[in-house]
């Protein structure tokens, strides 16, 4: 129970990385609000959490509407009377090289995976401020640290969310209000088996000093610990998930 009494809200909840990251919250006590664009997905998610004994409320937010942030973190509120834990996890992944990235694939993806983290840690200060402090966990990834031949426009944005999670850290951190980045390498969801074709996902397996890709529990565990009061002297930290990618 390391979460027992908080409140979480995650975006892109519906499945994927954000869904074990929902359920392993209310696991350990937290109660969750399931947030994402996939509504019938982001419900049933919801839904079994609370059939299971948990907490939860599943909420419609596109991350880069402020209205739509502003209506997520009410109805986060008033239903659970405050906010303690919030995860920015909704991202989108376009795999082309910077030739062949269109101005609309770039604000597409700047959107999505920058400015939602930066409307959603906006709009949760306030309200950590009032409970005396919280966590913020930005996903970013090992692309906002180490470049490669594709995906141009999610590498900028990914390092967008690095050094944007170091300045809140600084700002906010005499209010005890904490904000860390998780990076995880390849993780093996839908998003990226979508993205790349069957003997890219090949390489990667082939590339990985341990051999594989990523489950969604493993980077959960991460977020997790940063979302706890384990690491309460934790802040602008950037914690690098990636099975040894980064060490080659």
């Amino acid at each position: 129970m390391r979460l027992k009494g908080k409140v979480a809200l995650i975006t892109g909840a519906a499945r994927g990385q954000g869904e074990a990251e929902a359920r392993m919250f209310s696991r350990e006590g937290a109660k969750v609000v399931v947030s994402d664009v996939l509504e019938d997905a982001g419900r049933k998610v919801a839904k079994e959490i609370s059939d299971g004994g948990g907490e939860a409320l599943f909420v419609k937010l596109d991350v880069t509407s402020e209205a739509g942030w502003k209506q997520a973190v009410e109805a986060t509120v008033k239903r659970f009377s405050k906010l303690d834990i919030l995860v920015n996890n909704a991202a989108i992944l376009y795999t082309e090289p910077v030739l062949e990235t269109t101005v609309e694939i770039w604000d597409r993806t700047m959107d999505i995976n920058s400015t939602g983290v930066f409307l959603g840690t906006r709009e949760v200060i306030p309200h950590m401020r009032r409970n005396g402090g919280g966590s913020i966990v930005n996903i970013a990834s090992l692309s906002a640290n180490v470049a490669g031949p594709y995906a141009a426009a999610y590498h900028a944005s990914k390092g967008a969310v690095r050094i944007f999670t170091k300045a809140a850290a600084i700002q906010y951190a005499k209010e005890n209000i904490r904000v860390n980045s998780v990076h995880p390498g390849p993780v093996d969801t839908k998003m990226i088996r979508d993205a790349y074709a069957e003997s890219w996902l090949k390489r990667i397996d082939t590339q990985s000093p341990m051999g594989r890709m990523a489950s969604s529990d493993e980077i959960a565990y991460c977020v997790l610990f940063l979302a706890s009061d384990e690491a309460s002297y934790v802040t602008g930290v950037e914690l690098i998930v990636d099975g040894g990618w980064g060490a080659q």
